[in-house]
């Protein structure tokens, strides 16, 4: 049985998609879940998120044969000398979290993007029936599988770059559900409307694929990509709304998801705060970030000690509901279950 995979995904930079994804792991680990954090994305920010300078030197600059991150464990398959290596995570722990050993981390490597000339030859490569190419298409979504097995996780939330790139094709083939972050902007709408067509054409590109898959004995990804739905990130509130200049961006977006990504009718669209497809409006928390980035931790973890005082002890634990609110929805709509509740 494997574990359901849950990318966080929009072409669009720059919308907080990699804050996303920390503090929904971390929020989702406090909850009790088992969670495996993967990174993807070549530039390596979720893992710069999670660990410190030391940590990640001892990462990059080691041997490239130790599976410590997610390029060492697919080498073995892109060198031609073995498939793909099971991973060793890093786990995340801190005297901050009650529940000390649910949360790991794949780290992410600036090496993988070394992998999208393979990736690359491989798609069409699938069609001819190329054994070793099904194995380098399915090789993230193996090494996932592999590392959650090692954590006993019960999901895998992954980050991925902002693009329409090889890696994130095989990333994503490798992933049951695609939660999208927005940015209330014109160039979010935009990337909204790429991807939509092209989840689609990767999930029947790949469903045709795997009718040619001469690997019996090998285990292979679905690729249902299924939308869970969408995420507004990082919008500025003025009395608890966003304030005028967003309004006109963020009214198109759900007509714009309909359309673009489950082609579907865009009668009697509803407004965001209406729109069953929408997580949540996640605030902007200003200085909080900043201070969560400093102590290394969630925002919706600050402690006093850490500086949030007066005011910003109603915003942590206004950031903590709302966290929560949005985490517990996400694996809701993946139907994710505890192995050991």
């Amino acid at each position: 049985m494997t574990v359901p995979v849950i990318a966080f995904f929009n072409n669009k930079g720059g919308v907080g998609k990699t804050s996303l994804v920390y503090h929904v792991a971390w929020m989702l680990s406090e909850q009790g879940y088992r969670i495996l954090a993967a990174d993807l994305d070549p530039q390596g920010n979720l893992t710069a998120a999670f660990l410190d300078e030391n940590r990640l030197e001892g990462l990059w600059s080691g041997d490239q044969k130790e599976a410590k991150t997610i390029y060492r464990a697919i080498h073995p398959l892109k060198d031609g000398t073995g498939d793909v290596a099971t991973p060793k995570l890093e786990n995340i722990d801190g005297d901050f979290t009650l529940f000390p050993g649910n949360l790991a981390l794949l780290p992410g490597d600036m090496a993988l993007s070394q992998f999208e000339d393979d990736l690359s030859d491989a798609w069409p490569k699938c069609l001819d029936e190329d054994s070793r190419a099904f194995r380098v298409m399915s090789a993230f979504w193996r090494v996932l599988q592999n590392g959650a097995d090692e954590h006993q996780a019960d999901a895998i939330l992954v980050d991925l770059g902002p693009n329409l790139g090889a890696i994130n094709r095989a990333a994503l083939i490798g992933s049951d559900y695609v939660a999208i972050p927005l940015g209330p902007d014109i160039f979010s709408l935009q990337g909204l409307r790429n991807l939509g067509p092209t989840l689609k054409n990767w999930r029947k590109g790949w469903q045709d694929r795997l009718k040619k898959n001469p690997n019996t004995d090998l285990e292979l990804p679905l690729g249902s990509m299924k939308p869970l739905g969408y995420i507004v990130m990082q919008h500025s509130v003025r009395h608890d709304r966003p304030v005028k200049s967003y309004d006109k961006w963020i009214a198109r977006i759900p007509d714009t998801y309909r359309k673009s990504v489950l082609n579907e009718s865009t009668e009697g669209v509803p407004l965001v705060a209406d729109d069953p497809h929408c997580f949540a409006l996640v605030k902007h928390y200003r200085s909080l970030m900043a201070m969560a980035q400093e102590a290394h931790k969630p925002l919706f973890l600050l402690k006093s000690a850490d500086g949030a005082l007066g005011a910003h002890t109603y915003a942590v634990k206004s950031a903590y509901d709302d966290f929560k609110k949005l985490s517990l929805e996400i694996v809701k709509r993946a139907n994710v279950k505890k192995n050991n509740p």
